[in-house]
């Protein structure tokens, strides 16, 4: 570095408020990116799916573009234009851009999905759409930094400035996270997100062409003829280990992104908090990184002190995420606002992986100073470290997500970030600490490299495996561990049968010993063979069953633990079912342990699953059905909304046979009085005759199935009685009796209201709309409350006897308000 001192172009001598003025422009840009970011993957979401390959291509389309950018820069533009008039252009273009993209993706979307497909076809054309829509403006945002990098040289003040330069893109991408995540789309809907961060993009390029015409440029790589260019020694080393730090960075986002979820809960909040203090510390590193590579003589040295240190701080966020966050004593249901716990989740995931981020944001810095040569193209400089650094991040994210992981675990996947940490030290280190000198052997600095990597090692070692507790229970795993025998009062131990970290989640099969067996997803229970659980998944089954006289085909959203669709096997005349589920260890493993629950449904030959998220394989699929059920995961966890639509329910009841029915779940507990009736309003504006079931726990509210149809709302309760008293039907009723129905009308005095008696209640409810997806936000907002009761109570008080639904004979109709009297 001390070789650069002689080139001092007047560029350099810039004032330092323009200096700051740049550093608030560089902010304005990463902010608008975020948000962006943010409004796109939700919209691509909703048109090639939520399943961890879609979301990989749709990341991988993204930062490929962001690396096209850095890339092509420095090449195509010359050096003798102003860089803030190009960097002015390049964002003037974002904004446009990002605009187009919120109105052309709705109808590529639409020929998405007439063409629709699976396997390598469907995985090429998922990329093709991401492509299209993600490519032209990524392409733009890759090259703002090399861009604007031309505006200072390659000297140690230079290479300085460009650190503080990224630090600050860096810095607003943090406040475009919190921005987009607890306020633009919380509040308002994607199209304001965009609104708002297209007009950062075009502020950002008028205060730049204002600042351009007031400054004068001059290129300063032209003042050195070529022979005077000096290439830094072992540059091409460099550029390797800032690709392996940016693939371990995003690697380890993936993976402590998956064990902060399940301590968290995987809301938007959760994903927003854990990106901003990602961030945060990228972005912090970026600054200190910058000061040194001002000043330091050997910043390559420095670099790979960075990745040495790694090697501990990824050590320590893996000891923190499995042995000791999940057990600090912190009850998430004792907080009187979700912001308190929302300070503590921050709180928490800043103490875990803080400390890596910022050595990580350190190494973009030092890696510019390690690589920078005398008199070289600081926008190509720039370009090639930051396209590096993408690529890397691109592997990383990738290959974790959708292979490490699955094939291995969140244990062996940290073990792997340590090595590739190490490895990325040895590159950088080798030329400066070779132990060879002059043919002689460096015992000392050979025994430094061999204790390094013998604790390297050693760490690797120590790296422990996710608990099976937390996967099955989460951020109640403090609660759980609490909890002592009635009897014995001795602590509750939770009996872990089996845990898998999948494709798209982590699950888990627990048993408490002459109670229960419980299916986990994510930190919750999602099925269990208690007999309210029982309950709910048989309703979901008799009760669209029951009302369709002549059944032959279903579509099960969501396999849980296979109850729900086992129950359909029962009736005669079934000839197809298909069952969508995201995660294939689902099927493939849980569902032995619910085998006799579930009638052993995947071994019967009408049974075919599918691997994908259901809005996705409703959206590419012609095929329709007399019944599809939905029995999808919680409302707040991130994605799930799209299954709770209104855009959702629209295309379900296009996939129904004419007199189809559709049955959803809809919890009361976890969930707040303004979720559910968002969920229930949404569902009613698309079946307006829509009836609310009870799934009561001893007469207090727990969770309820919506039922609508597409034919008369009318429910023959007669020719529901002759079909359960004919002999090929008993097996329907061994299974109503199984969970406390002695027959149908114990089941249909289940009955709540309809859509009219509710009109009153449900005024004012949010609309779960595909533009906003409301839900998410709301839902994220009252995860950790136990309304459940009050939510059921003031649902009962529209409960009546509806004597326009039932059709009905006099002698069983008056069994039938005798059962509807009893039932609470």
């Amino acid at each position: 570095m001390n070789e650069m001192q002689g080139n001092q172009p007047s560029n350099l001598s810039e004032p330092k408020h323009s200096i700051a003025l740049l550093i608030v422009l560089l902010a304005g840009s990463g902010c608008a990116a975020l948000i962006y970011e943010i409004v796109w993957f939700q919209l691509l979401q909703l048109v090639v799916g939520s399943s961890a390959v879609s979301l990989a291509v749709v990341l991988g389309t993204f930062m490929g573009g962001m690396c096209l950018g850095s890339l092509a820069l420095p090449r195509i533009v010359s050096d003798r234009l102003h860089p803030l008039k190009v960097y002015a252009l390049l964002e003037l273009g974002i904004g446009i851009i990002g605009l187009l993209v919120l109105f052309v993706m709705p109808s590529l979307g639409s020929l998405y999905t007439s063409i629709g497909g699976y396997g390598v076809s469907g995985f090429l054309l998922r990329g093709m759409v991401s492509g299209i829509c993600l490519l032209p403006p990524t392409i733009l945002m890759g090259a703002t930094l090399p861009a604007i990098a031309r505006w200072v040289e390659t000297t140690p003040l230079g290479i300085s400035r460009l650190g503080f330069f990224y630090g600050a893109n860096i810095a607003g991408a943090v406040l475009g996270s919190l921005l987009a995540g607890f306020y633009l789309l919380r509040i308002h809907d994607m199209a304001i997100a965009s609104y708002v961060a297209a007009a950062i993009n075009l502020s950002v390029a008028l205060i730049s062409f204002l600042l351009a015409r007031a400054r004068l440029y001059r290129p300063s790589v032209a003042e050195l003829p070529e022979a005077t260019m000096v290439a830094a020694p072992g540059s091409r080393t460099v550029y390797i280990a800032i690709a392996l730090s940016g693939l371990c960075a995003l690697g380890a986002q993936v993976v402590w992104s998956r064990l902060l979820s399940l301590m968290f809960g995987g809301t938007v909040y959760t994903l927003s908090i854990i990106l901003a203090v990602f961030l945060v510390g990228l972005g912090v590193g970026s600054s200190v990184g910058s000061m040194r590579a001002r000043w330091s003589k050997h910043p390559r040295l420095e670099l790979g002190v960075c990745q040495l240190l790694l090697i501990a701080a990824i050590a320590w966020s893996a000891y923190m995420l499995t042995r000791s966050l999940p057990y600090w004593p912190i009850d998430p249901t004792m907080a009187l606002s979700p912001w308190f716990n929302f300070q503590m989740d921050i709180f928490r995931c800043t103490w875990a992986i803080l400390p890596a981020a910022c050595l990580w944001g350190a190494s973009f810095p030092l890696a510019l100073a390690a690589a920078a040569s005398r008199g070289s193209d600081a926008g190509k400089l720039v370009g090639g470290i930051y396209a590096a650094n993408t690529v890397g991040a691109i592997v990383g994210a990738t290959t974790f997500s959708l292979i490490v992981i699955t094939v291995w675990d969140t244990q062996r996947a940290q073990q792997a970030l340590i090595g590739l940490s190490a490895l990325a030290a040895l590159l950088t280190l080798a030329p400066v600490v070779w132990p060879f000198r002059n043919n002689k052997f460096d015992l000392r600095v050979g025994a430094s490299v061999a204790v390094t990597f013998l604790v390297a090692v050693m760490l690797i070692l120590s790296v422990p495996p996710v608990p099976g507790p937390l996967v099955a229970y989460g951020r109640s795993l403090p609660r759980v561990l609490a909890l002592r025998d009635a009897e014995t009062k001795e602590r509750f131990v939770p009996n872990i049968l089996y845990v898998g970290e999948g494709l798209n989640a982590s699950v888990a099969v627990s048993e408490i010993s002459g109670r229960s067996r419980n299916f986990h997803v994510s930190g919750k229970i999602e099925a269990s063979t208690l007999p309210r659980d029982m309950r709910l998944q048989r309703m979901l089954g008799h009760l669209p069953a029951l009302n369709h006289p002549q059944l032959r085909s279903v579509l099960i959203v969501g396999f849980g633990a296979g109850i729900t669709a086992g129950t359909f096997l029962d009736y005669p005349g079934i000839e197809r079912i298909v069952i969508c589920e995201i995660e294939p260890l689902i099927p493939e493993v849980v569902s032995r342990y619910f085998r006799t629950e579930n009638n052993a449904v995947l071994e019967d030959p009408r049974v075919e699953v599918i691997y994908d998220d259901a809005r996705h394989y409703i959206l590419t699929s012609d095929e329709k059905f007399d019944i599809i059920t939905s029995d999808p995961i919680h409302p707040w966890v991130k994605g799930a909304a799209a299954l709770y639509t209104r855009e959702y329910f629209e295309l379900a009841r296009q996939h129904l046979n004419p007199g189809g029915v559709i049955s959803q779940w809809v919890p009361l507990y976890e969930s707040s009085m303004e979720v559910v009736k968002s969920e229930i309003a949404t569902f009613f504006e698309v079946f307006p005759d829509g009836t609310v079931w009870s799934n009561d726990l001893a007469g207090t509210g727990y969770d309820v199935v919506l039922l609508g149809k597409d034919a008369a709302p009318t429910i023959d309760v007669d020719a529901i009685d002759r079909r359960l008293g004919r002999s090929d039907h008993v097996n329907v009723n061994r299974s109503l009796q199984a969970v406390g129905f002695s027959s149908a009308l114990d089941l249909l005095a289940t009955y709540l209201s309809q859509a009219s008696d509710l009109v009153s209640w449900l005024a004012g409810a949010e609309i779960n709309r595909d533009r906003n997806l409301r839900l998410q936000y709301l839902a994220g907002m009252g995860l950790d409350l136990s309304d459940q009761s009050i939510i059921y109570d003031a649902m009962t008080a529209y409960r009546s006897f509806p004597e326009d639904l039932f059709l009905v004979s006099d002698e069983l109709g008056q069994e039938l308000r005798q059962a509807f009297d009893r039932t609470p």
